[in-house]
């Protein structure tokens, strides 16, 4: 279900722009019950790998990516903590999901369990309704000429003498080739990738994360019982995570909106990254639930900087406009790692028999990828300042210049008149 939420990026990115951020929210919320209503009719593990895996998740790709993306639109000076309040609700279900599916388990059943979570997220639908439409730029159309067009000027509109075009007419198989690459092009961001620096460190920094970012969400709660850890209490520890986020996420918001972080963003979240993989090392110490707790608070507040600023970050080093396109293909790559993360672990504690492996691997990818994107933007930043400083020079010489200025200021001597000629109007 996570990695199709992440690998229905392109798709959700085609849809935003073709039918607007509202429509595609209130298609995900129908997707969502529909798959989880499916799931409670589930015989084998394969139906809900369909229904609850690759329905559900496609239908909350669509809802949480179209979200995202209508919120850069609704809020520009205070991005920042919009970001970290709407990425609070996620925090809120975080708390109470893991609470409410037990007691439901407990009580009516697995497959009424299901029942249920389609009726409740059948509500998705509403929250899309209820949204705003924005404008997300008319596209160009392919019909209307450029201003300053003139019919039979252009090289592609010259024949030469002998009748024939300049340019030589595409095949068949060269349309579809081009049609397929501009298609790409455009909802993929591939062009953005390979030219815009500040995207590519971002994008593989952050898919390198989240292949050890989720493994402490899935493996904490094993391991706590694992060591001794009562069921409910292990359960108790993941809505401790997600109760600290809601506090702790709108801070989050409000210290990356100040003014002496414009521009430095970046850094903020390589800190949050690193803390956070550093965090996990305290679950190695010690398995005693009181110790668990102590690190599910310093773990949750480095998980409120990550989850507030990932996509404020994906905001700041690509334009709005292209800020769908650029999703997908962040999402998509993200989806990649995700669906490779959580079984390679589980094969080495297989292999091994300890899970503290888990957490020594969850705080390499983490650390690896904090100093990769933190080194990677400081040499960014201190390549594009180079660029700028002989800029600076030439358009301000008076502030690299000495110039005398004479105390007894003569007559300025009056200037032969100018004489303009007309040559053409």
């Amino acid at each position: 279900m996570t990695a199709v939420l992440h690998a229905g990026g392109p798709l959700c990115s085609v849809l935003v722009e073709r039918f607007g951020c509202r429509l595609t929210v209130m298609l995900g919320g129908l997707l969502c019950g529909v798959g989880m209503v499916a799931s409670s009719f589930s015989k084998s593990i394969n139906h809900l790998y369909v229904t609850a895996g690759f329905i559900t998740g496609l239908g909350s790709c669509f809802g949480f990516q179209a979200g995202v993306t209508v919120l850069g639109y609704y809020f520009v000076r205070r991005r920042a903590l919009a970001n970290a309040l709407a990425s609070t609700g996620a925090s809120i279900g975080l708390t109470l999901w893991p609470l409410i599916s037990q007691y439901l388990l407990d009580e009516m059943g697995w497959r009424n369990t299901f029942l249920i979570f389609g009726g409740v997220l059948l509500n998705c639908c509403v929250c899309g309704a209820i949204m705003r439409p924005v404008q997300l730029g008319p596209p160009a159309s392919p019909l209307q000429p450029s201003p300053g067009y003139e019919p039979g000027n252009s090289a592609e509109d010259a024949q030469l003498s002998n009748g024939a075009t300049p340019h030589q007419v595409e095949t068949p198989h060269q349309a579809r080739f081009a049609a397929c690459r501009r298609t790409l092009q455009k909802y993929l961001a591939f062009d953005i990738f390979c030219k815009n620096k500040g995207y590519q460190i971002y994008t593989i920094g952050v898919t390198w994360m989240v292949m050890g970012f989720v493994l402490p969400l899935i493996y904490l709660v094993p391991y706590a019982i694992r060591n001794g850890v009562e069921e409910r209490k292990a359960a108790l520890l993941i809505s401790i995570i997600g109760f600290i986020n809601i506090f702790m996420r709108p801070m989050a918001g409000l210290l990356a909106g100040l003014n002496i972080f414009t521009g430095k963003r970046t850094y903020l979240f390589s800190l949050a990254v690193l803390l956070n993989g550093l965090s996990n090392l305290i679950c190695v110490i010690s398995a005693d639930f009181s110790v668990l707790i102590l690190y599910c608070l310093i773990y949750s507040v480095s998980m409120s900087g990550v989850g507030a600023l990932i996509f404020q970050v994906l905001m700041d080093v690509v334009e709005m406009d292209r800020f769908s396109s650029a999703l997908g293909l962040f999402t998509i790559l993200e989806s990649v790692t995700i669906l490779l993360g959580p079984p390679l672990t589980g094969l080495l504690v297989d292999i091994t028999g300890q899970f503290s492996y888990v957490f020594y691997a969850s705080s390499f990818f983490m650390v690896s990828a904090a100093l990769f994107m933190g080194f990677s933007f400081y040499a960014l930043d201190s390549k594009n300042k180079l660029k700028e400083a002989p800029k600076l020079a030439t358009n301000n010489p008076t502030g690299y210049q000495y110039t005398e200025v004479p105390t007894n200021q003569e007559p300025e001597k009056q200037a032969p008149p100018a004489v303009m000629y007309i040559t053409s109007i």
